[in-house]
């Protein structure tokens, strides 16, 4: 029951510590590590130290550099004009009228490489444009545009926050990718119809006044749409394909040459590189200058590294929870109730979520403390685990709210007031976010 409790403890540590104290996310995680190690009084003081070593180095030699490259490639796609150039070309597939169609689908695609923040500051000039031509309220493009953002930035790699949970779960990629999407495209719908229901009846002015971003402008050099989007699917339909291949060993493709290619080209670094070098041609014309550490692939780079050491914390932290034998303890309270303990992972990364603020550190914290208890909860399976990193994720946008970066980000540019953000961003993302989560547990009850 001690462990329980300082696990417990822990967990209200890293929450008061990153909102009140405004400790970085990885002091928070590493002094947790330490102090659960040393006070579950299972494990030797070098025990403790060895076990923070291996968490963090084991975790960061998976994943490292498939953040890295995820994040080149975002990078690359945001600041070449291409994320604005599927904007348009999803516009045209949709049509103008059906705002928060458009905006929706267009965030649940850009938002695979882009962090929402950056997607969301990108596009609103765009939501704005068309709520003013079909004389409709932004909100509900802003909100559409906000959530199908949230999607795929919660549940879709390469994102790094869904990354990072599946290298600390040990789930396999391609298996995230396509239950994420799965699970993406339903909470898709659920947020359009949160949107075209709910915030449509809330008035926002598109800002009459304010100039019309003109595409001429915004895409002037932009690579072509399907040039756009090839660094997004390469890698996605590599990694997929190999993980097909691992699923059904006899498979055709399973067996020699080909399947060697394939087994090598799907692995996540070779794949996340492979679709670096086509972000790499979007840019009119590629320079030094891009590439280096002032450039777009060192602002990547910084932007990278920041959760590549909370990931290697949230590390740290599962493999002390790990050896301290708190697996036996769980499985004690909780059984082996596959079809129920789907749950877990998902209030967990809920409550921290809401408690300080943050996706991608409720997505590692929640999969540091649930990796030592997916054998225990009978969620060891590789369609288990990967269900756990999607459902951690669909945790992790419950909700948005004043702690978040993004709700300002949201609220701020498109112009709702504090209450009109908690009535939209807040709502909708708990809205979303409930129904990822139902639609995971129908999920395992038909395949776990």
């Amino acid at each position: 029951m001690w462990l329980l409790i300082l696990l417990c403890l822990s967990v209200v540590f890293i929450v008061i510590a990153t909102t009140r104290l405004k400790l970085h996310p990885f002091l928070a995680l590493l002094i947790a590590a330490f102090a659960y190690g040393i006070g579950s009084r299972t494990m030797s003081l070098d025990e403790v130290v060895d076990s923070v070593n291996a968490g963090f180095g084991g975790t960061i030699g998976y994943i490292g550099i498939v953040i890295l490259a995820g994040s080149i490639i975002g990078t690359f796609l945001e600041k070449s004009g291409g994320a604005y150039r599927l904007a348009e070309s999803t516009l045209s597939l949709v049509g103008k009228k059906q705002v928060p169609l458009t905006m929706g689908l267009i965030g649940y695609v850009v938002s695979i490489p882009v962090f929402c923040d950056s997607g969301f500051v990108i596009l609103i000039p765009l939501a704005r444009a068309l709520s003013r031509k079909a004389g409709v309220s932004l909100a509900a493009g802003a909100i559409a545009l906000s959530l199908g953002l949230y999607a795929t930035h919660t549940m879709v790699p390469p994102t790094p926050g869904p990354v990072a949970a599946a290298g600390l779960v040990g789930a396999d990629l391609g298996l995230v990718i396509l239950w994420g999407a799965i699970v993406g495209l339903i909470a898709l719908a659920a947020g359009w119809l949160f949107a075209v229901k709910y915030a449509a009846r809330i008035q926002i002015s598109p800002d009459a006044e304010s100039p019309e971003p003109e595409s001429q402008n915004l895409t002037a050099g932009a690579p072509s749409a399907l040039r756009s989007i090839l660094p997004i699917v390469l890698p996605i339909v590599l990694i997929v394909a190999r993980s097909i291949a691992l699923q059904f060993p006899d498979h055709p493709f399973s067996h020699g040459n080909l399947a060697t290619i394939i087994n090598f080209a799907g692995q996540p670094v070779v794949a996340l590189l492979a679709g670096v070098f086509f972000a790499m041609l979007l840019p009119k014309k590629l320079t030094t200058e891009m590439l280096s550490a002032s450039g777009w692939v060192g602002q990547a780079v910084i932007t990278a590294a920041t959760i590549i050491i909370i990931t290697g914390c949230g590390g740290a932290f599962g493999k002390v929870l790990q050896n301290s034998g708190i697996s036996t303890v769980v499985g004690d309270y909780l059984g082996k109730g596959a079809n129920l303990s789907i749950w877990l992972p998902f209030l967990m990364a809920a409550a921290l979520k809401t408690a300080q603020g943050s996706s991608t550190v409720a997505m590692i914290t929640t999969a540091g403390m649930v990796a030592p208890l997916l054998e225990t909860l009978g969620l060891d399976t590789p369609t288990a685990r990967a269900l756990v990193v999607v459902a951690i994720g669909a945790g992790s946008m419950v909700v948005s709210h004043a702690n978040d970066s993004y709700f300002w980000v949201v609220t701020g540019l498109s112009k709702m007031s504090v209450k009109q953000g908690y009535k939209l961003q807040t709502l909708g993302t708990l809205t979303q976010g409930a129904v990822a989560g139902a639609t995971l547990w129908v999920i395992s009850l038909i395949v776990l």
